[in-house]
Order: structure tokens, then sequence, then C-alpha cells
């Protein structure tokens, strides 16, 4: 009886791991389109119907573009999922009173705004306690190069870059976008690949830092600790007009009609840049017949959420589309 017990069991297992086998579904290589939808469901299951997304992004950390004066430079690139086509690049130079950035301050938004169909890398310039003026703009000129460069890799029209930072780098994006055939202000690296952007976009950049005093702000712009004193070498900006002089984007404005085109926005309650910054680089473009936009954000303060709305992503996306080629 027990023998008999014994090989009931047996019998009884083998029979169960038997009909597991035969409920094995052995994997294929099936597409999306072939792949059986499954009919498993439960009472409280809810079914839902939602087209996908077809505005996703790639995010690209890190990639060194250029190493100087011992410090390593990346890009943080954004590329659009969707499309087969080439797509407008757009060079974005974070702000942060030219010192150290944080390149990933707006990664969100500039995420958001790529899905408009532009890839876009932030670029890492040299601090200026590391290398002052004009370190930074020669920076991303070679960034610039860099994207043109790998322009099959990311998907880019190489007939189609823009600039576009803000505060420090709104300047820098001015001082590219107005100096793009000056030797003093570049290097040679990736020489063979242009410099050349369509237009830029400049959020509330200085355009005189000799004049940032005369207006209300919350800190110092001229003694050689300030921002701006670090920028020409640790020099007071009063006592040094020759070297601030040369940062000045206003300095650079030329009548040329193939100059790439200028949007200029700045909040009229800006505390760190005056205001009046923009409108002196307005006047100034006004004089010499350039293209330009010009929108003061009412009650805005420097660097406020009111610049990254959809409203103000309207206004750039339009800017940019119309100095397509």
């Amino acid at each position: 009886m027990k023998l008999l017990r014994i090989f009931l069991l047996t019998f009884s297992i083998g029979n169960l791991a038997l009909a597991q086998d035969t409920l094995i579904i052995m994997p294929e290589p099936y597409s999306v389109q072939d792949f059986p939808e499954s009919g498993a469901t439960s009472d409280r299951m809810e079914v839902l119907n939602i087209a996908s997304d077809t505005t996703q992004v790639t995010y690209v950390n890190d990639i060194k573009y250029i190493t100087r004066d011992g410090v390593d430079l990346a890009l943080q690139i954004i590329v659009p999922k969707h499309g087969k086509g080439l797509l407008p690049c757009i060079v974005y130079v974070q702000g942060s009173a030219w010192m150290k950035q944080n390149v990933y301050a707006n990664l969100p938004q500039l995420a958001q705004f790529a899905k408009r169909g532009y890839v876009i890398a932030m670029v890492e310039y040299r601090p200026s306690s590391v290398a002052p003026f004009p370190a930074q703009v020669q920076d991303a000129k070679t960034a610039i190069r860099f994207m043109r460069r790998n322009a099959e890799k990311y998907r880019i029209d190489t007939n189609n870059l823009f600039i576009w930072g803000d505060s420090s780098g709104g300047h820098t994006s001015l001082m590219v976008g107005l100096t793009q055939n000056n030797p003093e202000l570049d290097t040679e690296a990736y020489e063979e690949f242009s410099t050349k952007v369509n237009a830029v976009v400049d959020f509330y950049g200085p355009t005189d830092i000799a004049q940032m005093n005369y207006e209300p702000s919350v800190m110092d712009h001229i003694g050689a600790e300030s921002p701006e004193g670090k920028l020409i070498g640790g020099k007071n900006v009063l006592e040094n007009k020759e070297l601030a002089a040369r940062t000045n984007p206003i300095n650079y404005i030329n009548d040329s009609a193939t100059a790439a085109p200028i949007l200029i926005i700045h909040g009229s309650k800006d505390r760190l840049v005056p205001f009046k910054q923009s409108v002196l680089l307005a006047n100034a473009l006004e004089r010499k017949n350039y293209r330009y936009e010009f929108y003061q954000l009412k009650g805005a303060d420097h660097g406020t959420s009111e610049f990254w709305t959809t409203d103000i992503f309207e206004i750039v996306d339009a800017f940019l589309k119309a100095n397509l080629r």
C-alpha cells in the first residue's frame, strides 16, 4: 500500500510538470504590430485608449567637446525622437554671472522646447575664475563648430544653427552672433567648420557692463570682485574702461544685412541685470538698422518662471522659424 501511494504521488507530480510544460510559450521576434494583445482581465480593471506620444526627446549627457586650461568642457544634448529628417540646432548658454555654471538648471524647460523640433546643446564654458573674457565667447563658438562636426550623429541641419542664452549666457550669445568673423574672439579648434548662426535669442543679458550700476540693482557691478570685474580679470570696471568696452556687445554691432537678427526678452523688475541694459542694446541696434525684436516682460525678475511659459515659447519658436534657411 505504501509503495502504491509513492507511485501515485510520483505519477501526479510528473503529470503536473508535463501539464506545465505544455503552457510554456517560446519567445518569438514579434514586431509591435504583430504582437498578440493580452486577453487577461480583472474585475476592477479599466481599459484606457491613449495615443502614443510622438514628441519625446532623448537626453545625451556630458559630451566633451574640448579641453581648455585643464578643464574638460561638456555639452548636454537633447534630441527629439520623432521624425526622420534633419533638425535645426540651438546652442544654449546657461547664465552664471560668468562663473561656474549649473548647466542642468534649465534642462527640463529646454527639453519641453526641444519637442517643437529642435536639437538643443547646452554648452559649458570656462568660468571667469579660470579664464576671463573672451574665453566664454570662444568656448561657445567651439561648441557650435563641434555640433556641426557631429551633425550626422545628432540629425542636425548645418544650415540652421541658432544661439540662445540667459543672463551672462545671453551676453555670450550676443557676442557670438555679433562677432562671427572676428578672429580675436575665436580659436582654431575645428576651424574647418563654421561658427555662423542664423539668429540670436537673448534673455536679459548684460550689454554694457560699465553702465550697470547707473540703474537700481541688488548687487555690485563695478568692483574687482564683482561678476563684471572678474570677467575682465579681477579689475575695477570703471577704472578699466577699455577692458570693459571689449566685453560690450553694443560695440560690435554693424549694419550688415547678413548679420544674425536678435530677439531680446527682459523683465521690467530685473534685480540683477537692469532692464535698461536691453534698452541700450535695442537703441544701438535701431541706430544701425539692425534686425531685432524686443519684448519687455512686465513685472518679471531675473530668470523667473515667466520666461519659460508657453507664451514666451511661442515667441521664441516663431522667431527661430522665421530665420530658418
